[in-house]
């Protein structure tokens, strides 16, 4: 017996090797830094370490929330991060539905290409194609818009229309991926159901309604109770490349907040004490989100 598990365990070594570089990292880059939170208690100066900083308790938490526009800050990261998430569900399940009705496997393989390519661009790259494009002057979607007789819009600098299109460019980007998900729970569909369907007389479109999307709904309900994790991840990558302080009032993150006050302003204390903020509030909502997912959608994480 004893031989049998030593046996597994030299068969298992060469997985164990496998994890550890990602092991280290996650010690370096996650757990060790759990240390600075302390930074949020402190007002922190670099030159004096953590150690010899002074302690003022709450005061920096005070400070943050009496900021004239953190509660708009707020209210833009969640509603920015809210549709997202509501967008990142709808757009994928109906794209999944519409390539799962195509016939022709190289058309379905080419739209696929061509959709999930926008995931793998960093916002860096995209951000400068949506300045170009979305330009009220030369980009080719208000010329689009003129042939039309509509007024130029500036989508990246009205404060109105910024918030919609950091949406819309963001599902742009990502629906793609999210596709593969939901293309996968189609597989799983018995099609028995289907010939039952069309021997009750059901047309394509009753066979969606009663067999195709009550099959991928565990998928959907917990891709989105999951989602639920990141109502205050609006996305700095995207923000930070497209955002500019005539966007301020309705494009402000808590993300782009942090990078101010603690990189420009050098207030590091303030910036650890939104970012500990918000990691206190995702923690809470990533734990509703697995209560969830185990009394709705039958998944548990931990």
């Amino acid at each position: 017996m004893a031989s049998n598990t030593r046996k597994k365990r030299l068969q298992e070594l060469p997985l164990h090797i496998m994890l550890l570089p990602g092991v280290i990292l996650s010690v370096l880059f996650h757990y060790i830094p759990i240390g600075g939170i302390v930074i949020a208690f402190q007002k922190f100066i670099p030159s004096r370490g953590v150690f010899r900083s002074k302690w003022i308790g709450l005061d920096n938490f005070h400070y943050l929330f009496n900021l004239p526009n953190f509660t708009s800050v707020l209210w833009n990261t969640v509603f920015i991060a809210v549709m997202k998430i509501i967008a990142g569900l709808i757009v994928p399940i109906i794209v999944a539905l519409m390539l799962n009705e195509v016939i022709s496997n190289s058309f379905k393989r080419t739209i696929q290409t061509i959709i999930y390519f926008p995931y793998f661009l960093s916002w860096v790259i995209l951000g400068g194609i949506l300045i170009d494009i979305l330009s009220p002057t030369s980009g080719i979607v208000n010329q689009a818009l003129g042939f039309f007789g509509i007024e130029p819009i500036f989508f990246l600098g009205n404060e109105n229309w910024f918030p919609f299109t950091l949406v819309l460019s963001n599902t742009w980007k990502e629906f793609g991926y999210s596709t593969i998900v939901y293309l996968a729970a189609l597989t799983a569909i018995d099609l028995h159901l289907y010939e039952a369907a069309i021997v009750d007389g059901a047309n394509r479109w009753k066979q969606t309604l009663h067999v195709t999307l009550p099959g991928i709904m565990p998928i959907v309900t917990l891709m989105a109770v999951l989602s639920l994790g990141n109502v205050l991840n609006a996305g700095f990558d995207q923000v930070f490349n497209l955002y500019s302080p005539m966007v301020y009032s309705t494009g402000d993150i808590l993300d782009t907040m942090v990078y101010r006050i603690g990189l420009i302003d050098a207030q590091y204390g303030v910036a650890t004490a939104v970012g500990l903020f918000k990691s206190v509030i995702a923690l809470g909502l990533i734990t509703l989100s697995n209560f969830l997912a185990g009394k709705y959608a039958g998944y548990r994480i931990f």
